[in-house]
């Protein structure tokens, strides 16, 4: 039996999201926070309590959870969908809406894998010379494909900016879809989020992650939007999807959020440190950001990479996506004035 024959066309052209794991002493490649976001002591109490409750399902609507979220956000609990990460969201959006889906490239790659993985048409619109969106480009596309789906990462993931406000404006006005703006990294940039703007588009949706923020391990997304749209998403949503210790664990860390906030206030300075000290190496050239890494273009990027991580500092190599360049996270900063040691030392050999 030839299984591929079986396989799906769509799905034998697709590589699978490869994420790397090898062994480093400071690991700033994958955005991750480097902080954890609860003390020892919260995080005992809540894995005791979820502990106690094994035998059974978790609350399948997270209820405890999405009223928190609401309280902070200022929305309502039915103005929030839970999901494993912000990965199954957009899962369930393209599941529930279909395609045509479009983005713009360079952007966060779930976005096309996960549409061409469910067969749906999509399409990509590259940004302009400053990594922001190309207005007239995209709303020739949007005027073209007509999408069910548009999906905006601000601040971007790899390029770190956030796109312009205005831009992402006219988008969400001239579409006859969902336009779905991914604020994973919205905590760390200083740029307005657009949660307000819900109550006066109905056709948009926005994104949230608790992965930047010291609890990647937990997998816990949401989007906000209006009732409907929540509705409508949630009939494709798996029951009992977030599980009951991450529920536990993110309402512990919603509860106090005193850690977070000075953890991302300390990642929002390292970053700045980073990207000074970035200036100051020639043959370097570091992108501005809101996010919490860096992208910086090199010459022999590949070689760089591999320096690196021979020293121990794992970064990212962004070869395909945007070819010359790296991008590293903002550790801590011990780990980030290693990486600044070693990164003077290749370019000065």
């Amino acid at each position: 039996m030839n299984i591929k024959e079986l396989v799906k066309p769509n799905i034998r052209s697709l590589r699978a999201y490869h994420a790397e794991d090898l062994p480093c002493r400071a690991k700033l490649d994958a955005n991750e926070s480097p902080y954890p976001a609860l003390s020892s002591q919260q995080s005992a109490v809540s894995v005791k309590n979820a502990l106690q409750s094994l035998n059974r399902y978790p609350d399948p609507q997270a209820i405890s959870l999405r009223k928190l979220l609401a309280t902070g956000l200022k929305v309502k609990p039915q103005n929030i969908l839970h999901g494993n990460g912000s990965d199954e969201l957009i899962q369930s959006l393209i599941a529930t809406f279909g395609g045509p889906v479009l983005y713009p490239v360079p952007t966060f790659s779930m976005y096309g894998i996960i549409a061409q993985s469910l067969g749906e048409r999509r399409g990509a619109v590259p940004l302009d010379e400053k990594f922001d969106l190309d207005i007239d480009k995209f709303l020739d596309a949007i005027k073209k494909r007509n999408p069910k789906l548009i999906f905006l990462s601000s601040p971007n993931n790899p390029t770190g900016n956030s796109f312009s406000y205005d831009r992402i404006l006219k988008i969400i006005k001239r579409s006859n879809g969902i336009v779905v703006v991914d604020e994973a990294y919205q905590p760390f940039s200083s740029k307005k989020s657009f949660i307000p703007m819900l109550k006066k588009h109905k056709n948009l949706v926005i994104l949230r992650t608790m992965s930047k923020t010291g609890l990647a391990a937990l997998r816990v997304g949401f989007m906000i939007t209006h009732e409907d749209i929540v509705n409508e998403v949630n009939k494709v949503r798996l029951p009992f999807n977030l599980n009951s210790l991450s529920q536990k664990l993110a309402a512990a860390a919603l509860s106090d959020e005193k850690p977070i906030l000075a953890n991302v206030k300390g990642i929002i300075s390292e970053r700045k440190r980073l990207m000074r000290e970035m200036k100051k190496i020639k043959g370097i050239i570091p992108y501005p950001s809101d996010a919490n890494f860096i992208l910086f273009k090199v010459e022999d990027s590949d070689i760089i990479h591999r320096m690196l991580l021979k020293k121990g500092v794992l970064v990212r190599n962004m070869r395909g996506v945007v070819d010359g360049c790296l991008r590293v996270t903002a550790g801590t900063p011990g780990e980030n004035s290693e990486f600044l040691r070693m990164l003077k030392q290749l370019m000065t050999k």
